[in-house]
Parts: C-alpha cells; structure tokens; sequence
C-alpha cells in the first residue's frame, strides 16, 4: 500500500494543507463530513467557508498580518491566492466575497488529481499506521465523536487540567480547552440609509471603503441602553460561557462600562465625518460583504443577543433603522486542544508524531493564522510520508513565532493567538521607534524564512502557480525531493 495523508477537515487549514501535499506529488485523502452532518455555524457544503468576518486583516507593508501573509505568499499558498482574486473594497485589508471565496477554493481542490475528497465524518485516528499521516483540521466545530478519539489520544499525556469546566465532551486528562466564538450580522446594501452615513477609512488609510453610522452622546446612550437590556439567548445548564478576549459579544463589552464600545467596536477616532469636519461621538463600520456589493457586515458586532432583539436594537443605529438582516449574529463552541502539552514545533503530536495538527484546532486564532498552519502541516506531512525529518521554520519568522507560541505557552493558562509582534523575539539591538522596528523585524523574518526555503527545497511560490482552469499539479515545475534535516 502507497503511503498516503489523511486530511480530517476541509477548512481553511485542511484545504491548504491538502494542498501543499499534492503539490509535493503525494496522495491525499481528504475528509469532510459536510453536508453529510452540518454544523452549528455553516452554511454551505464548500471547502474554507467563512463563518465569520470575511477579512482577512490588514494588507499594509511591515504589520504582523501583512508578515504572516507575504511569508504564505513566498511558500505558495493556494488560498492566499484565491483570497486576492475575490478580494473585495476594505482599506487597508484584505476582505473576501466569501461564497465566491469557498467556491473557488473547492473547484481548486476537487479537480487535483492526487486529492481524492470523501464526504464523510471520521470518528477514528490512526495513530500509527506505517503508510499513512493524518492531520487534523476539523476546526472549533469538530463533532463529538471525533473530540472523544482526540481526548483518547491525548491521554496519559501529562498536562495539566484547566480549571475551567466547558461542554460535554470527553477530557480524561484535561487536554481540550474551550472558548465561546461570534458570528457578526449581515444587512442588505439598499435597505442602508444612505443619506445618514458617510464613506471613509479610519485616518484615511487606504481608500474609504467601510460605510459609517455616525451617533450622537444621545444616539449612543440609547443605543446602550437598549443592547443592556435586550434578552440573550438562553445558555444551556452546562454552559460556562469563557469568551475569546479578542472576540467578545458587543453586550459582553458593553457590561465592562459605558464607554468600552466606544473604545472598542464603535471607536471613532481617525474616522472624521466629512460633512461636518468633526469626529462623532461613536461609529459603527459597515465593511462590503461581496463582490457585488448588495449585502455588508457590521464589524466587531457578534452578539448573542435572540434574533428579534437583535434587529430592535441594531436598527437603533442611524442609517440602520430600515435594516434587512441576511444574518444575524450567533454564538459557536470553539474546541481546541492544549498544544503546548501536545505538540512538537512541527505541529506533529508528542506521543504520535504521525498525526498532526493544523488550523484553530492547533491553537490559533485567525483565517490567516489558520491557513499558515495548514500549509506548514501539509509540508510537514508530505516530509514525513517521504520518510524525511519535517524542519520547523525560523523563530524570527512569523511562521516560526506563531508556533512557537503554540506549542511553547504555559499549558496551563493557554489560549488562541493570533499573529502579532509581540509573539516574534526581541531584536538584538533595541530600536525605539516603533514603525522601524517592525520594519527591520519583517526584514529580518523574510530574509531567514527565504533560506530555510531554500534549505527545505520547497521553494515554489505563488507568482508561478496557476489557479482555475490549470489547478493540477501538472501544471507545476517539479518538486525537489525533501533533504534530511
């Protein structure tokens, strides 16, 4: 039998990963158990859907997003690629149509010949197959019966047991930690008021691509007012809802103090209304949704709040009062596992290094993030599969740093990351200035993330990859063979 990846999970990591393998002439079984059996938060069949936001963070030169997502470019990532081509107005950012997005990208992987797709659930791992490597991608969203085998495997492992108590999934050793995701509502583009907002970019980076719902101290009051005392969805007996910090229901941020939206979600600093010349007490940013523009989200604006109280108090915005909602906000369980506990540098498991994992399961948090980590996982396997040793990428790297905070934070306290500086190490020499910091930082990732491309072989980027209607690995210059690492 020819040695094989198994993929669990068509999402962004999944996708990417399977991917990266089949650009390595190597055989990929790819899984997803959708539509077979759904999920609480999609809504479509396709490969890398977009449950949440459909940005994927900033695109300006020397920011820790812009890093992560040029050192994806240099490595060849599909759907880095496919997210340019259905990019839509944002700014300074890189915002996707996300149906055309998921479209896109399960054509791409669909019509390779060396990925075969299974739409099935997986329930089983094999951990120590002599022909095949997993990775597990299922995401925040991976049923209960495949969070029970990945307990099981994690077992005996030694880690910790967080103190917090969460759903009922199986954890004898305490290795799956839990927060609470959002989902933002979607409003239909003519049901805007467009004589209430103004079109501008916050300080004018980028062009004015975000439609903003400017409040007046009384509009702002109100609008609180009636958030604080709108009627949440009913938690279930077993919920201990433990939020992502990075990700917290506006009502959730509204019960901190009167100003926190103010300085959160509805900031309105560098976003000066340009039929007055002033800056409004507080603004609510409506971001393009898709290519055609007819629907847009309300950025930052996840809630938990039940749908009819929903659209009562979000048509309290100017602009919004005749508001058509295509979505309203929801809130998901996101699994994760403890990855300092159990995982190697290169995403492989501790106890099973055959099987890895890749995406938000792994312990990042972001679209990009989740992507990053299924490119690297699907390297890392198709190294393993040619019986090579998988090379994690430099610490100085964006690639580098975020899995090293991944596997190397405190187990005990662990949560999702997303990409920041913070998570790259110090320069040697200090520079005060903070945007030649980042510059040289970004410099110094790029240039060793370039040589340990090189040393991996896998040099291959995106500039000569041709997607749609050439996506098979045919069309690629052939692979390097792996060298020993």
């Amino acid at each position: 039998m020819s040695a094989r990846v198994r993929i669990i999970g068509a999402g962004l990591a999944g996708s990417e990963a399977a991917w990266q393998c089949a650009r390595r002439n190597v055989d990929v079984e790819l899984f997803e158990m959708r539509p077979v059996r759904s999920t609480p938060a999609h809504q479509t069949a396709d490969f890398a859907e977009l449950v949440c936001s459909n940005s994927l963070k900033s695109d300006s030169e020397n920011t820790a997003p812009w890093l992560l997502k040029e050192e994806m470019r240099r490595a060849g990532s599909l759907l880095l690629q496919i997210a340019r081509e259905c990019a839509v107005p944002a700014g300074h950012a890189l915002a996707v149509d996300r149906v055309t997005f998921a479209s896109k990208v399960t054509e791409a992987i669909s019509r390779e010949s060396r990925i075969t797709v299974r739409r099935e659930e997986v329930t089983s791992i094999e951990e120590a197959s002599e022909n095949c490597v997993t990775i597990v991608a299922t995401g925040p969203l991976t049923s209960d019966a495949l969070a029970a085998e990945i307990a099981r495997l994690s077992a005996g492992t030694g880690e910790s047991k967080p103190e917090s108590t969460g759903p009922p999934l199986p954890r004898p050793s305490g290795s799956h930690l839990y927060f609470y995701d959002s989902i933002s509502p979607i409003v239909e583009a003519d049901s805007i008021d467009r004589s209430r907002v103004y079109m501008a970019a916050r300080y004018d980076k980028g062009s004015a691509d975000y439609i903003n719902c400017p409040m007046t101290r009384e509009d702002y009051d109100r609008f609180c007012d009636a958030l604080l005392a709108a009627q949440s969805v009913e938690d279930r007996d077993w919920e201990k809802l433990n939020y992502f910090e990075s990700c917290l229901p506006i009502e959730e941020i509204a019960r901190r103090g009167r100003d926190t939206l103010r300085f959160g979600p509805m900031k309105p600093v560098g976003l000066k209304d340009p039929r007055t010349g002033r800056m409004p007490y507080a603004v609510v940013q409506l971001r393009q949704e898709n290519l055609r523009a007819d629907s847009y989200n309300l950025v930052g604006f996840q809630n938990h709040l039940k749908f009819a109280e929903q659209a009562r108090v979000l048509r309290m915005i100017p602009g919004l009062e005749n508001a058509r909602f295509m979505r309203y906000g929801q809130i998901h369980r996101n699994t994760y596992i403890n990855a300092p506990a159990l995982l190697l540098e290169t995403l492989q498991m501790k106890a099973h290094p055959s099987v890895l994992f890749a995406g938000q399961i792994c312990g990042v948090e972001g679209y990009v993030e989740s992507i990053a980590t299924g490119l690297l996982a699907g390297m890392h396997a198709a190294a393993l599969v040619r019986c090579d040793k998988p090379a994690p990428p430099p610490r100085a790297s964006a690639f580098g740093s975020l899995t090293h905070y991944v596997t190397h934070a405190d187990a005990k306290t662990f949560q999702p990351a997303n990409i920041t500086f913070d998570l790259l190490p110090a320069l040697e020499k200090k520079i005060r200035d903070r945007k030649e910091r980042h510059r040289v930082q970004c410099q110094l990732a790029l240039k060793q993330f370039d040589e340990w491309l090189e040393r991996a072989g896998t040099v291959l980027t995106a500039d000569n990859a041709q997607i749609g209607e050439t996506t098979s690995h045919a069309h690629f210059p052939a692979t390097k063979r792996f060298p020993n690492t």
